[in-house]
């Protein structure tokens, strides 16, 4: 019989062996990389002795077909009540409403973890020359910065005051046909993201980890983020961290903390990607880097992400890409994307096994020339499939 996910005392998670999970199977493309997926998810589980409990909830479009809202007070309550789930890609609504349903589901669960791992799986076609250099995991802050979204529209009386306000309070000239965004980086919000970079990269044996930021010019917002991570690894951390400036560089056994300003970092990433490791950063930093990155090695088809509040214990686990509506029902695009989300998933339970069999036996076929057709137009050597194909081979070689 299903269970349901707990969180213990000592803030891990209880898994049983058949846990039950929330997913959404998301709009446009949804409807063939959900089930492609879930054939090798099922699969893989099985293989260890697992199963999962699947329960279908609604949002996106197919909700609002439904009941009439985009994202519904039940779904919301699911993924609070069992803690784990994912979710396919979902439409955002055009005029009023929510912004995002993707940044509202972050906000109303508090997931200031977006964790987007890089890696480049063999065989995958890549504009850069050496992608095998790419090994990154981005720990990208997820709920404040520009994504708060705090706007006030140009023309409105709204911004009208606020412009009068900042003027006559703090000397702000701004211009009167200006619309005003504002951006919140507190203390509470980047120590917490930059603690849950640190304590992966010691976890996991990483060597660094780099704070990507924008100080030199926005000096109490992201300057502050590069501050505050500094002061944590001296507060919390210095038994197994050591800043940049504390060690000149050589940090011995410990995990290095550096920082470089998000320009750069985008070129850095290019030049010397071999020299980054976890990166964490503020909001729409983390936006730019983890697409440019993923660029590197494939694109976006086959970046995972995961949403996670780490105390709390929920994390929601998503494709990173659109919708694609134009290929929707076609059996034609690449699962990769959700696939691999669901082995961070997996990783988050504590099912390292299977994720550990998913992720070597998607290498294998994409290595064996077995791709969908955004891999294959870029491969003499490939043998075009269905996405529903793509996942048959993969089970295959579980």
């Amino acid at each position: 019989m299903s269970e349901l996910i707990t969180l213990n005392e000592n803030g891990t998670l209880n898994v049983s062996n058949e846990p039950r999970i929330p997913f959404i199977e998301g709009d446009g493309t949804g409807v063939d990389i959900w089930p492609a997926a879930k054939l090798v998810f099922d699969a893989a589980a099985k293989k260890h002795g697992k199963k999962i409990d699947w329960i279908e909830v609604l949002a996106g479009e197919k909700a609002f077909n439904e009941t009439g809202s985009w994202l519904p007070e039940e779904t919301v309550e699911a993924f609070k009540t069992h803690l784990i789930g994912i979710k396919g890609p979902l439409t955002t609504p055009v005029g009023g409403g929510i912004r995002s349903l993707n940044v509202a589901l972050r906000q109303i669960l508090d997931l200031y973890v977006c964790l987007r791992p890089i890696k480049y799986f063999s065989g995958v076609p890549s504009p850069v020359v050496h992608p095998e250099k790419v090994d990154m995991v981005i720990f990208r802050e997820n709920t404040e910065d520009v994504y708060a979204g705090m706007e006030v529209q140009e023309g409105t009386p709204e911004v009208k005051k606020l412009i009068e306000f900042l003027k006559d309070n703090f000397g702000f000239n701004i211009r009167s046909d200006s619309g005003i965004g504002i951006k919140p980086v507190s203390i509470t919000g980047s120590k917490r993201l930059i603690r849950a970079a640190i304590k992966y990269a010691v976890e996991n044996s990483r060597k660094s980890v780099t704070i990507v930021h924008k100080g030199n010019i926005q000096k109490f917002t992201e300057g502050a983020f590069r501050q505050w991570g500094y002061d944590l690894v001296k507060e919390e951390f210095a038994d197994v961290a050591v800043g940049w400036d504390d060690c000149d560089g050589v940090p011995g056994d410990k995990v290095l903390v550096k920082d470089a300003i998000a320009d750069n970092m985008l070129q850095q990433i290019l030049l010397r990607p071999q020299e980054m490791d976890v990166i964490a950063t503020t909001n729409l930093n983390g936006d730019y880097l983890s697409d440019a990155l993923a660029a590197q090695v494939g694109g976006i088809g086959i970046a995972p992400g995961a949403n996670i509040n780490y105390v709390s214990g929920h994390g929601i686990f998503e494709a990173t890409h659109g919708t694609a509506p134009k290929y929707a029902g076609q059996d034609k695009v690449n699962p990769g994307s959700v696939i691999l989300s669901g082995t961070l998933m997996f990783e988050h339970l504590g099912w390292k096994e299977v994720a550990s069999d998913i992720v070597k036996a998607m290498g294998s076929t994409i290595s064996d020339g077995i791709v969908t057709y955004d891999f294959a137009r870029l491969r003499e050597d490939a043998t075009e499939v269905k996405c529903s194909e793509f996942a048959s081979a993969i089970v295959d070689r579980l």
